[in-house]
């Protein structure tokens, strides 16, 4: 029969057990803790990556509609830093330069814009009539003078006028993709047009700049709206950065009733064409 110190010994020994149990358990969830939270932060950095890389200009008539980019990989970074050389590229962008070898699909038979050297100041008011309700598009020569000249100049050829918005984003970033008459993804007007980004461009609700692939100076007629703050937009690329050349000042509500719809997501993570369709009847300048 045991003693009352062997009994003891015993229950201290059981205790043990039951705390080395208890320890390794801990050990365990923490761990599946740890590797469930790594995977969901790489794949929401991957949703936004895809979204991020797909705002391009139609460099690449292969991949179809909505979904096709030839956008950087680059990672996404709420703060961008910019180089010695960003100031330099952009500078370099003026007098402006107008591209012939755009691999983009030529939409519509339109002319380059009449000259190099478009003003620098001032503010150009588009009216952009669509079938969802009217918007008011003001775009700053100071900030992209090659970039509203190349705009202002399609909206007079009525480039814009009866094109679709061929794309919605609705998850890390916010945005709805227009300037392809085709609704393809990958038509522009026949010609690219400089990159214009400083490298420290931010896009709050409201911003419009201009899509691009991967390649320099590839922006041509399609632009994206952003219809709520997305500062994933915000990349460590430079000059590589979106162009921002203008604001919605007002009918920013059209998009968001089209984006509350949602998109198809035929691209994945809340890309797609939007599920209600919206079209641009027209564009006219402002007196």
């Amino acid at each position: 029969m045991p003693t009352n110190k062997q009994r003891r010994e015993a229950e201290r020994r059981r205790l043990q057990r039951q705390l080395e149990r208890r320890r390794e358990r801990d050990v365990r969830r923490r761990k599946v803790t740890l590797i469930t939270s790594i995977a969901l932060t790489v794949v929401l950095i991957a949703a936004v990556i895809v979204a991020v890389v797909g705002l391009s200009s139609g460099d690449d008539d292969t991949t179809p509609a909505a979904g096709r980019s030839s956008t950087p990989t680059t990672s996404v970074s709420p703060t961008p830093t910019p180089t010695t050389s960003t100031s330099t590229a952009a500078k370099a962008s003026y007098p402006c330069t107008w591209n012939s070898a755009a691999t983009s699909v030529k939409q519509r038979n339109v002319s380059k814009p009449a000259t190099t050297t478009p003003p620098k100041t001032g503010k150009v008011a588009v009216a952009v009539k669509t079938n969802r309700g009217p918007m008011t598009f003001t775009l700053n020569r100071a900030e992209a003078p090659c970039t509203v000249a190349s705009f202002v100049s399609l909206v007079k050829q009525k480039y814009y006028d009866k094109t679709p918005c061929h794309r919605l984003t609705t998850n890390g970033i916010f945005v709805l993709q227009c300037g392809d008459p085709s609704g393809a993804g990958n038509g522009g007007p026949g010609y690219g047009i400089p990159d214009e980004a400083k490298g420290n461009e931010q896009y709050p609700a409201g911003t419009i700049a201009m899509a691009r692939g991967s390649d320099a100076n590839s922006g041509g007629s399609q632009f994206f709206i952003v219809y709520k703050d997305s500062p994933n937009l915000m990349q460590q690329l430079g000059t590589k950065q979106y162009t921002v050349f203008g604001q919605v000042s007002s009918g920013l509500g059209v998009v968001n009733t089209v984006a509350k719809a949602g998109s198809d997501n035929k691209n994945g993570t809340g890309d797609g064409a939007p599920k209600l369709k919206i079209e641009i009847d027209s564009m006219k300048q402002n007196a």
